[in-house]
């Protein structure tokens, strides 16, 4: 059975269950609640206070604490009472990860506790232990008898409870019977369900999180599937991937993740984790959320209908199967497209934004790691030689009489590659997913020379064009398919979400050869993300040219520059986040395709940066830890000297290549 969502075709939400948490109803069709976490250490009570209401005051309907002990815990009361004191009632969670006696506390004070069933009971030594069927029943009992207290809690006090799962933070237990898996995250949190459900508790929101947003995906979807069989309906979803980072990069990969479940109707709560001040999450939520409350189902067009089983698994990545074509398709990675149909003219300097810096002095070209393999130029031409690895695609009337067809393809409309037009040894066509008839489809069927460039006019764009594919995929055509998206949004933040969910669902589920992404520069307003000002009507493609590339860097089909897991900051953290992952990008982010992890404590440590090559990981006040994988390499090493520990860890490892 393939069921994870309501509809493949159509936006529809998944059906849940209600969970009240204080005055807040979730899941059931009610609204995709937004929520966000303080970073104020929690026995600074004002602190915490004046946070919690900006986030409020921002727009966040729930507010998590952490709550790593006993002390915590118990002023979680003092800083309830102040916020209700001063008129907000917005629901408070308290976030909990080895300490049941803290959560116990916390389930009698807040509206909410999040527990984590990888460290709750268990623990993360990363230990491969071998478990015998007895021994293995034996630990479930032993974590019934531990859990079942809080349930009891929870329930006396009317309090919900989030069933956390990480896949960085898998107990030693579950590793060693599901391996690092997607499948693995779903039992740690069954488990738990279960021992829930046998008390008769339900006030549960589960959530699947991982920093990689095909994992996150993966188990999200298989989490729906198991609950589906064994119980027959769903508990509300809270949707996030962790230790996303932050700037565009973070909000890249949270958008794909989220923005993936969400198109399928899947998520009835949502965090985006920056490391930024939590307040900044709010409005990346609110804009994730605004892109699916926005489909109006009376108007969206329901004219593909996808009957029968997938001819792919949602639950594992595998690449769709396509012919190779020059450089796309195959066994290539998805190439970037940067589209100059609006330029009035192009010019060498032009190109600099997409990766090719000329020099005049040499004569030579130089190409960057993130430079694009074809530029749409429209029905313009270039009149300057080209770098060699630079490809020009242009409207099929201005291809007839180019001269060089080696550097320069056709792009066909539909109805123009049906027509009897002269073609290339390759032919691009723009393709709109829900007006595809079926003759077309049979002309492509079995031409060698088609790269399908696939958009959509339907509101419900992704759903669309994944339809389309699922069709190709039924009929074995195996062309290569460049992944079209146009954003009509305003604002940088709201362009990164919309190009970011629409074409990294599809890449996720291997549907994508090539990306390419459109825009009109001249109505976007100038803003600061991250601390960074963007003046796009000026730098438009090389803002286009980089959300391609780390697009494809998030959904890991395409890897072209150093990849940063970084924690968003909590009450747990033990030195100064964002200015030291600054601090690190500055020396590191010439190591393409590096993975490093900036970590504000043990508790996100080891676990979270499971996927990293190397970890920075705050482990005292002033003191940092590093890893390489997950092994201990140096201990409580001075925050002011930790930086360069690292370069020489990089150098020791022989990783390190000077910038």
């Amino acid at each position: 059975m393939q069921f994870y969502c309501e509809s493949l075709t159509e936006y529809k939400r998944l059906k849940t269950r209600e969970v009240k948490i204080g005055n807040l109803l979730l899941g059931n069709g009610h609204p995709v609640r937004v929520q966000t976490m303080t970073t104020t250490d929690t026995m600074d009570t004002l602190a915490t206070v004046e946070q919690a209401i900006r986030c409020i005051e921002a727009g966040a309907e729930l507010v998590r604490i952490t709550a790593p002990s006993k002390k915590e815990a118990e002023n979680l009361l003092n800083i309830k009472n102040e916020i209700r004191k001063r008129g907000y009632s917005t629901p408070l969670v308290a976030d909990i990860h080895f300490t049941p006696n803290a959560a116990e506390i916390a389930a009698a004070i807040v509206e909410k506790v999040r527990v984590n069933p990888g460290n709750y009971v268990d623990k993360k030594k990363f230990e491969q232990i071998e478990y015998t069927d007895a021994e293995y029943v034996e630990e479930i009992e032993r974590i019934k008898e531990r859990f079942t207290p809080l349930v009891k809690i929870c329930k006396e006090h009317g309090t919900a409870m989030r069933i956390g799962t990480n896949h960085g933070s898998l107990s030693d237990r579950i590793m060693s019977r599901y391996g690092d898996t997607a499948i693995g995250m779903v039992e740690s949190a069954m488990e738990f369900l279960r021992i829930a459900r046998g008390e008769d508790y339900h006030n549960i929101i589960l959530s699947m999180k991982s920093s990689n947003p095909l994992v996150m995906v993966q188990a999200y979807r298989l989490l729906i599937n198991h609950m589906m069989e064994e119980f027959g309906e769903c508990y509300p979803l809270h949707l996030g991937v962790t230790e996303a980072g932050d700037g565009e990069d973070g909000r890249i990969k949270s958008a794909i993740g989220i923005g993936t479940l969400l198109d399928d109707g899947i998520g009835d709560t949502i965090r985006v984790s920056l490391t930024e001040d939590p307040e900044f999450e709010i409005p990346v939520c609110l804009d994730l959320v605004k892109e699916y409350t926005a489909y109006a189902p009376s108007t969206m067009d329901h004219s593909l209908v996808f009957n029968g089983t997938l001819p792919y698994s949602p639950f594992e990545y595998k690449k769709r199967e396509t012919f190779s074509i020059s450089n796309i398709g195959g066994k290539h990675v998805p190439v970037v497209v940067a589209d100059f149909m609006q330029a009035q003219s192009i010019v060498h300097t032009d190109l600099q934004a997409i990766g090719y810096t000329y020099n005049e002095i040499t004569d030579k070209w130089n190409i960057g790691d993130a430079a694009a393999d074809y530029i749409y130029t429209a029905n313009k031409l270039v009149d300057f030689a080209l770098p060699g690895t630079l490809k020009v695609i242009c409207d099929h009337k201005v291809w007839v009489n180019v001269a060089d067809k080696e550097k320069y393809f056709p792009l066909f409309q539909s109805d123009e590659y049906m027509a009897d037009n002269e073609k290339a040894i390759m032919n691009f066509i723009a393709v709109d997913a829900i007006k595809v008839s079926d003759a077309f489809v049979q002309k492509i069927k079995n031409d060698s020379s088609v790269v399908l460039c696939i958009y959509s006019s339907a509101e419900n764009h992704m759903q669309s064009v994944r339809s389309f594919i699922i069709r190709l995929m039924k009929e074995v055509i195996k062309c290569p398919v460049i992944i079209s998206v146009e954003s009509h949004h305003t604002t940088i933040d709201e362009q990164l979400i919309h190009f970011s969910s629409q074409s990294g669902a599809l890449f996720l589920d291997g549907m994508g050869d090539g990306i390419w992404l459109i825009n009109d520069p001249s109505k976007l307003t100038n803003q600061k993300v991250s601390g960074r000002t963007y003046l796009e009507t000026k730098n438009n493609h090389q803002f286009i040219n980089n959300t391609s590339f780390s697009i494809l860097q998030a959904v890991r089909t395409r890897i072209s520059k150093t990849e940063y897991i970084s924690c968003p900051s909590c009450g747990r953290t033990l030195f100064e986040l964002q200015e030291t992952t600054a601090k690190i990008r500055a020396v590191t982010n010439h190591l393409k395709g590096l993975k490093i992890a900036i970590m504000g404590c043990i508790v996100n440590g080891p676990g979270e940066m499971a996927d990293a090559d190397f970890g920075y990981v705050g482990s005292g006040v002033g003191k940092i830890t590093l890893y390489r994988g997950k092994e201990v390499v140096k201990r409580n090493i001075d925050s002011a000297i930790a930086v360069d520990e690292l370069i020489n860890l990089l150098k020791e490892s022989g990783v390190w290549i000077e910038a």
